[in-house]
């Protein structure tokens, strides 16, 4: 969980910026394999990762520790089926600013980032500002959501709701 000053920060990063420059890692075809395997499974020890790339263990944790080090692995997760934890009612939610200064943006930013509703956050291109992904248990605690933290939020301009009926495709796959 992110600490305020990391919110922050991140908020800072990611809002009123120009600077698009992607760095990226020199991955070769053991750190690829590597990825693979870590993203179908994340228990995974190492012993298994080295079985399956060829290397020995050391080498294989080195490159993992590398990995993470670089960024490129940026943590670990268990995927949970909301359905099954009383949070079975996906929205995405399409959010507009009414004013565009960097300070406005990243207290929008901010705000997003103490609501547990959210799950995901893009800033966007387009008639709007910001995409949400938000995961309540219900449409009840939905319409509370948006009702008394969402739309009460300053500088909230638009608010458009889309309800996810089914999921067709969803990974977490890059590589």
């Amino acid at each position: 969980m992110k600490n305020k000053t990391q919110i922050e920060d991140s908020a800072n990063d990611n809002f009123g910026t120009n600077d698009f420059t992607l760095q990226t890692v020199h991955l070769d075809v053991k750190d690829l394999a590597i990825l693979r395997l870590l993203q179908s499974n994340a228990r995974m020890s190492v012993k298994e990762i080295s079985e399956a790339v060829q290397l020995s263990t050391t080498p294989v944790h080195e490159r993992i520790k590398r990995l993470e080090s670089n960024g490129v692995i940026k943590q670990y997760a268990t995927l949970i089926d909301g359905a099954k934890v009383r949070k079975g009612l996906m929205v995405i939610c399409y959010v507009s600013l009414n004013q565009h200064s960097k300070k406005s943006g990243t207290q929008f930013i901010k705000l997003i980032n103490e609501l547990p509703e959210v799950v995901e956050c893009y800033s966007i291109s387009g008639e709007f500002d910001f995409m949400l992904k938000i995961v309540t248990e219900d449409m009840n605690s939905y319409y509370h959501f948006h009702v008394n933290q969402l739309s009460q939020a300053e500088n909230i301009g638009q608010v458009q709701s889309v309800f996810i009926m089914g999921v067709v495709k969803q990974t977490h796959v890059l590589i």
